[in-house]
Order: C-alpha cells, then sequence, then structure tokens
C-alpha cells in the first residue's frame, strides 16, 4: 500500500468557518488517498476584531470594539448562518469571545485515542457550541464531550493543565512559523491554503 498523503486542517472551534469546513475536510479523505492531520491554532480574536459581550436578548453588555469591526463580525456571522442554512447547521454568534484553548488541549487529547474518538469530539464539540449549548472553558464539560466521545478520560485533567497546554503552545507556533494566521487552514505538499473555499485547489492538487 502506497503512503497516504497528508493534508493538514489548522482549526478553532470558536471559528463558524471552521465548522463549516469541517465535513468537506473529512470529505478528502473519502474521496482521495490521504489522511487529514487535525491540529489546533487558537485565534486571538480581540487583537484584530475587538472584543464583545451580549445578554441573552443580544444587547450589549461590554464591548471594545470600534463600527468597522462591528461591521466585520456581523456580517461574519450573517454570511456563517447563509452558508450553514443550506446544510442544516445552526450558527448562533457566542456572547462573548470564548478562550477555546482547553477545547483544543481536548483535541489532541482525543486524536491520541484514534479517529473515530477524534471525529465524535469534533462534531459534538463544533456543533454544540454552535447552538450555546457548551461551555468549552469548563473542565468538566469537555471530559464529558471526550468520554461521550469513547475517550479514556483518566488522565485528561492532568494533560489539560501540563503537556497538553506545552503541546498546545508549541503547534500554534510551529503553524504562525509556516504562515498560519487564521482558521481553517490547510497545508498541502508545503502550499497553505486559507479559508474553506480553497477546498476545490486542495481537491484538485490531490487528483492530480
Amino acid at each position: 500500500m502506497p503512503q497516504l498523503r497528508t493534508v493538514m486542517a489548522y482549526i478553532d472551534y470558536k471559528s463558524p468557518y471552521a465548522y463549516l469546513a469541517k465535513d468537506l475536510a473529512y470529505e478528502l479523505e473519502r474521496d482521495f488517498p490521504v489522511r487529514v492531520d487535525w491540529l489546533p491554532y487558537v485565534l486571538d480574536i480581540p487583537s484584530f476584531l475587538g472584543s464583545a459581550r451580549v445578554d441573552d436578548s443580544g444587547t450589549v453588555i461590554e464591548e471594545q470594539r470600534n463600527a468597522h469591526q462591528w461591521r466585520r463580525v456581523r456580517y461574519s456571522y450573517m454570511d456563517c448562518r447563509r452558508q450553514a442554512k443550506k446544510r442544516g447547521l445552526v450558527i448562533r454568534g457566542p456572547q462573548k469571545i470564548w478562550d477555546s484553548s482547553l477545547a483544543a488541549c481536548g483535541m489532541l487529547y482525543a486524536k491520541r485515542q484514534g479517529d473515530t474518538v477524534l471525529r465524535r469530539y469534533h462534531d459534538a464539540t463544533f456543533e454544540r457550541f454552535w447552538r450555546r449549548d457548551l461551555d468549552i472553558e469548563d473542565p468538566d464539560v469537555i471530559g464529558a464531550v471526550l468520554e461521550e466521545a469513547g475517550a479514556d478520560t483518566t488522565g485528561f485533567s492532568t494533560y489539560s493543565t501540563g503537556e497538553g497546554r506545552g503541546e498546545l503552545d508549541r503547534i500554534c507556533r510551529d503553524a504562525e512559523a509556516i504562515g498560519v494566521f487564521g482558521v481553517p487552514s490547510f497545508v498541502v505538499d508545503g502550499e497553505l491554503f486559507w479559508g474553506r473555499e480553497h477546498l476545490p485547489d486542495i481537491r484538485a492538487i490531490l487528483a492530480s
């Protein structure tokens, strides 16, 4: 059997664009002799889009965001909801800027336990977070998702506060060294692509 080609896929659970790309990336493994290597890249959203918090009614209760940033954010969520609707997905705008580091450690932990566990963890984390049904900053909640996905969670608490944080930081820094700045980002044969709209280009490369 020839060795499978690898497509590196960088994601962050708090990115709606990464959520929309997930299933399309799964299809690469279905349609081509490739392996998708899922990697976390934690976005620092306040550094480029500012930050804000809203209540259950959508009223802004705290903000550090200028008018231009608000227009970008509102358009982004409108566009993502438009695309999600076509596929029967739900995307509800978050009420704050979440720290997704713990969920990213969960991804790395799930990855160690095989593709089946990782996919189940991906699917549950993305879907529930974007329905506002998942607190990705709560260790007990993330541990429960891992367990539901089929992971042995015995060592997760220790991993998520120690080795996992170090591994996450290294992966993010290595990503930046090759030019990654946002998600979803894909690397094929050393070439970087940002955004799910480049998946047709990636498919063309894999088919050639």
